[in-house]
Order: structure tokens, then C-alpha cells, then sequence
């Protein structure tokens, strides 16, 4: 039985996907179930997920990602969208979110509640854009692991034009901005990339024990 060790040597970022080969109903949902669960500060998950099936505007995606081929290849495309700023409105959506789940009542949240907004609300826009675009990358990270323990290939991108991927799908009006893309799906038996020797540090070069 392979560890999850074996799995992440398995994993390589691909760079040609066989686009005859698609993802099940059931990973896929797996997959997202994962991003869904990942950790994010507070619990507040301050992006959204989009998964990309629509031919024509990959098509369109993949004219402003330096023509990639992973962008209309791949089975499946996810983008990661973070929202670039926010305000009182989002911590009051997740606290109301927290008493229906938890069944608790707003008085229980209050310190929790104003914790959060003194902690985030008075960040510049460009510290709270930092702050949860650095969230999607814990989206991102998660993915990947789950993608690779299951044996599906991705790529991850950030080699597209930021501001057109918000105009084709629309994103500003959402409040929300692309942070991150990923392409998943199976690798194509002509993608050589898959032969090469991963190259890493060592652990004695990367990590440190205090």
C-alpha cells in the first residue's frame, strides 16, 4: 500500500493532460469536499471555488493564461477567488453561520464576534487582499495533497492575467478577485515532465529544529 509519502514523490505539477480522460462525479466531489473542510483563519474561508467545466470559456481563460494547455486540457478547472476586501458583513454572515450550525445564541459569540472585527476590520484593503488571498493558498495546498492521494494529476497556475479572469467570470461584481488557478485530471502519456527525478532540498538543508 502506497504512503502518503509515495503519493506526494508521485505528484508532479503537469504540464500535459490527457483530455480524453475526465474526473468521476464522485472524486470530484471529494475533491471539493476537501477545500471545503480546509482550515482557514477563524474559520471564516474569506474566498470562493470555482470549478470551470464550460468549454468556451476555457477557451477564453486559456488566450489570457500565456496559452497554457493545462487551461482547456485539464478535466477540470478550479479558481481559487478571494475576496479582496470585506467588511463588518462577512464575521456577522459567519457568526449567524456558527449559531445555526451550533445551535448557540449571538450573546454566546459576542467576544469571538468583536475579536474578529478588531483584529481585521481596520486592515487596509491591500494587507486584507494579502491576508485572503493567503487563504485560498491553504485551499490550494489542501487540494493538492487530496489530489495526489488520489491519484489525480493538477497543476497549479499563476501564470494568468489576474484582472481578465475577473472580467470573463465576472468576479468583481461578485466582490471577489482570481487568486490562484488549478487544472486536475490525468496526465497524458506524452507529458515528459512526468519522467523527471523530483528535485528538493533535503531535510537537513530545510529544515531546522530549535
Amino acid at each position: 500500500m502506497k504512503t502518503i509519502l509515495d503519493k506526494l514523490n508521485w505528484r508532479y505539477a503537469t504540464k500535459k493532460f490527457d483530455n480524453s480522460k475526465k474526473l468521476s462525479s464522485k472524486n470530484l466531489n471529494t475533491l471539493l469536499e476537501g477545500g471545503r473542510l480546509t482550515a482557514s483563519s477563524y474559520g471564516l474561508q474569506p474566498y470562493h471555488i470555482f470549478v470551470i467545466e464550460n468549454a468556451d470559456v476555457r477557451k477564453e481563460l486559456r488566450k489570457v493564461s500565456y496559452d497554457q494547455p493545462q487551461i482547456t486540457d485539464a478535466s477540470h478547472l478550479i479558481v481559487l477567488a478571494n475576496k479582496p476586501t470585506f467588511d463588518h458583513a462577512m464575521i456577522d454572515d459567519y457568526i449567524e453561520n456558527i449559531m445555526a450550525v451550533r445551535g448557540l445564541d449571538k450573546d454566546d459569540l459576542k467576544d469571538f464576534s468583536e475579536t474578529m472585527k478588531s483584529t481585521l476590520l481596520d486592515l487596509p484593503d491591500a494587507q486584507k487582499n494579502t491576508w485572503t488571498s493567503n487563504q485560498a493558498y491553504i485551499v490550494l495546498g489542501n487540494l493538492m495533497t487530496i489530489a495526489a492521494e488520489m491519484e489525480i494529476d493538477a497543476c497549479p497556475m499563476e501564470g494568468f492575467e489576474n484582472a481578465k479572469y475577473n472580467e470573463i467570470l465576472g468576479l468583481t461584481e461578485k466582490g471577489l478577485n482570481a487568486a490562484v488557478v488549478l487544472a486536475v485530471g490525468y496526465r497524458s502519456a506524452e507529458d515528459e515532465t512526468q519522467n523527471h527525478t523530483k528535485v528538493r532540498y533535503s531535510q537537513e538543508q530545510i529544515v531546522t529544529h530549535i
